[in-house]
């Protein structure tokens, strides 16, 4: 009788464990609101495309443009049943566990405001928001309804800058940092062929928040905020143009960013000009200095060494090489969050966009208190 208990109880643990592997498994239930940014592609191509995914499942897209739910869904392969006008109908119907924005940045604050509540995890598309204010406010409903509120940017996943970072900061290779640069950016988005969709709203200021100056000075902010350990800089002077007005009328399309901490500088270069795409930085320290190049290959040169040399990073240096699949490991327990995409970072670095746009406005440096 002890034998035959013995072994029910056996039975009954090694199946309760292999239900909670299996439903640890289970993909996360994700929202799509909007398809009007050309980055939605990657999670569209991940989940219809790719087959057999087992860490998000698309459950809900939200987008009022027919036009563009159309043409999207013949290239992807979505049903258009999975599509609904509003954000409060798909929260209702479909019940994600998160979402993923692919609107304007200025619509951010409002997919906060409908998922936090819900208590509905939500990761937007860099940066987190057009102002200073809109990023404060979505930080409290997020801290207020205890969600994970990040900021996806390419940047994150390149292996070699998470490996700048460890020769920078946790082995300390080259001496105190002294001087950050940070080039982003690419031909322009007119010039790179963006959809048309993508295009209206990206040089649009009420919108995107600017133009260059929003959409690749972010990453320079976010990369040097990450490497101060979520320092705010004391002062912030930023410099614009519009080298290209006949094609961009509205917004700037060449930015350069200018932050001082009380002992580094940081300079950020963000262009629609740029002879071809990039997004590579430069750390320097008291003894030494590490360059990316992409996101793998550097240029190192420490203390003693009387020239540079290469080196290169593995996609295991970064977090993950998949956003989606990092949020579903993140909101399911099984990694840490990654500062980069974190909300103390981001909402640092739209204080830091905010007060380069008035810098620019001005021609005088801003202080942050």
């Amino acid at each position: 009788m002890v034998r035959c208990t013995f072994i029910f109880l056996f039975f009954c643990c090694a199946f309760t464990q292999l239900t909670n592997a299996q439903s640890s498994q289970k993909p996360l239930r994700v929202g799509i609101v909007g398809l009007v940014h050309d980055h939605v592609n990657g999670i569209l191509n991940k989940a219809f495309k790719q087959g057999n995914q087992t860490d998000i499942e698309i459950v809900g897209i939200v987008e009022s443009n027919r036009d563009v739910v159309e043409r999207l869904s013949k290239r992807f392969g979505f049903p258009t049943s999975l599509v609904y006008p509003t954000l409060a109908e798909m929260l209702d119907k479909a019940k994600p566990e998160a979402v993923t924005d692919f609107g304007p940045i200025a619509d951010h604050r409002k997919t906060v405001e409908g998922c936090a509540p819900r208590n509905i995890h939500v990761m937007v598309e860099k940066p987190l928001a057009t102002t200073f204010a809109d990023a404060k406010q979505m930080e409290m409903l997020a801290k207020k309804h205890k969600i994970q509120l990040l900021t996806n940017y390419e940047t994150t996943w390149y292996g070699s800058n998470h490996k700048a970072y460890a020769l920078a900061n946790t082995e300390k290779s080259i001496g105190d940092l002294r001087k950050i640069v940070v080039h982003d950016g690419h031909e322009g988005p007119k010039e790179i062929n963006v959809s048309s969709q993508f295009l209206s709203w990206l040089t649009d200021p009420a919108t995107n928040g600017a133009g260059a100056l929003f959409d690749f000075g972010c990453y320079g902010a976010n990369l040097s905020t990450w490497l101060m350990h979520n320092q705010r800089p004391t002062s912030v002077f930023a410099v614009t143009q519009q080298i290209k007005p006949d094609i961009y009328p509205k917004v700037d399309d060449e930015a350069t960013i200018i932050l001082t901490y009380p002992k580094t500088q940081t300079i950020i270069q963000g262009s629609w000009n740029w002879p071809f795409g990039r997004k590579d930085m430069e750390v320097y320290g008291q003894t030494g200095y590490v360059k990316t190049i992409d996101g793998s290959q550097m240029r190192v040169r420490l203390k003693g060494e009387k020239t540079e040399r290469t080196d290169q990073a593995v996609p295991t240096d970064a977090p993950a090489t998949d956003p989606f699949a990092y949020y579903a490991k993140l909101l399911r327990g099984e990694t840490k969050p990654d500062e980069l995409t974190s909300l103390e970072n981001n909402v640092i670095v739209v204080e830091i966009l905010d007060a380069a746009r008035q810098s620019a406005k001005t021609g005088k440096a801003v202080l942050l208190k």
